[in-house]
């Protein structure tokens, strides 16, 4: 089953009639990205799709569905669930009628309207903090504010006047600043959903050694995401450019050879080939070789040898690796070229004199007569 659902995960044992209602809890999905696991006590059929009344504190809440069978075993010891403390362990009421979906609708309709206000008091009462979000219950009798904040806030007070200005138990949540990017959800630099709204539930410490592995520009507005933090992709691939820049020779190692040294000025580390230079200072008389040409170069220079020039002699053919561009061909404007070659031509055709709309057909040419003194047979040239 596919589902455009935050953190949404595909369960892929589905089919197997071995695992199927073996487990019995499922998982619960509620606004954005809050999960809950819930025991089938009753043994309720229940399907990804549908959904339930569930036990909150107080009273009950209402979610979907998205996970049923062995799979979420495994969730659950991901997430560190608790089986042996029996407050964790909540259970699955009901499937939700149709009173539970329309008082939950109701609820679901007092949350901006809610959070807009709470930061006003927040605000009024001078407390430094961001309400970034509001999720209410179910059943409408409680409701849970998530806050950004730098330090420490004490909100004693502000429970006191939410909960006498909307009449609901308050309940606090700080979060970070990329979890609720997360919940606010948007799209990347990349065109595709945030990571941390997709499919991503634990957060990573990311660093500026990340982006220097993988040679990016050390620019903070492109190294920082929609949460002004780091971005969580810059973890996914420093793994494979370490393992491939070991391959690569050390950034201090001096080419020699007999016109002048080089030294070391960038490197294409998945493509696997080095540009030197002529001078420490900048690019000047830039030359890119591969690396088994750098390696050969350096196991020269040991034995006390110097080539001619640093990229391989006349007539040797060195092999670097091309790559193509998988976001080039998925360009915006890759079908304005073709219009411009269209238009271009229509204008040709255009022009085109009118008498020509029906041209007579050209007579064949006939073929040149043989010289006199050939004697070939067929007619042809010798």
């Amino acid at each position: 089953m596919r589902s455009n659902k935050p953190l949404m995960v595909t369960d892929w044992l589905a089919d197997a009639p071995e695992l199927l209602q073996q487990w019995p809890y499922v998982e619960v999905q509620f606004k954005n990205t809050r999960k809950g696991y819930y025991l089938n006590k009753d043994g309720l059929d229940l399907h990804p799709g549908d959904w339930v009344a569930v036990e909150g504190n107080p009273g009950h809440d209402i979610g979907e569905v998205t996970l049923t069978g062995y799979l979420v075993h495994m969730q659950m010891k991901k997430t560190g669930f608790h089986f042996d403390d029996p407050e964790a362990v909540k259970k699955v009421f009901r499937i939700a009628r149709e009173a539970d979906l329309a008082r939950y609708e109701e609820a679901k309709a007092k949350e901006h309207e809610t959070m807009i206000r709470s930061r006003q008091i927040a605000q009024d009462l001078g407390l430094e903090m961001k309400i970034g979000d509001v999720e209410y219950q179910g059943d409408g009798q409680k409701a849970i504010f998530y806050y950004i904040a730098d330090g420490r806030v004490d909100f004693r007070q502000l429970i006191k006047v939410l909960a006498e200005a909307f009449k609901v138990r308050i309940e606090m949540k700080q979060i970070g600043a990329r979890q609720e990017a997360g919940r606010i959800g948007g799209i990347g630099p990349c065109g595709r959903e945030l990571c941390c709204a997709k499919w991503l539930t634990k957060f990573q410490s990311v660093g500026t050694a990340a982006a220097r592995f993988q040679d990016l520009s050390l620019n903070p507005q492109k190294l920082a995401g929609q949460c002004a933090k780091l971005k969580c992709c810059m973890n996914f691939e420093v793994d494979c450019y370490m393992e491939c820049s070991k391959k690569l020779p050390s950034k201090e190692i001096v080419l020699q050879t007999l016109n002048s040294d080089y030294y070391y000025f960038k490197a294409d580390i998945l493509a696997q080939t080095i540009t030197y230079s002529t001078s420490k200072d900048g690019p000047f008389n830039l030359v890119t070789i591969s690396r088994k040409r750098a390696l050969e170069v350096i196991d020269m220079n040991k034995h006390g040898q110097k080539p001619e020039k640093l990229q391989l002699e006349q007539g040797e053919v060195e092999e670097i690796p091309q790559f193509t561009d998988g976001v080039g061909d998925e360009a915006l404007n890759r079908f304005d070229r073709r219009r411009k070659n269209n238009k271009h031509a229509k204008g040709k055709k255009g022009n085109a004199p009118a008498n020509n709309a029906n041209p007579k057909p050209k007579a064949p040419k006939q073929p040149k007569a043989a010289p006199a003194g050939n004697n070939n047979p067929a007619g042809g040239v010798q």
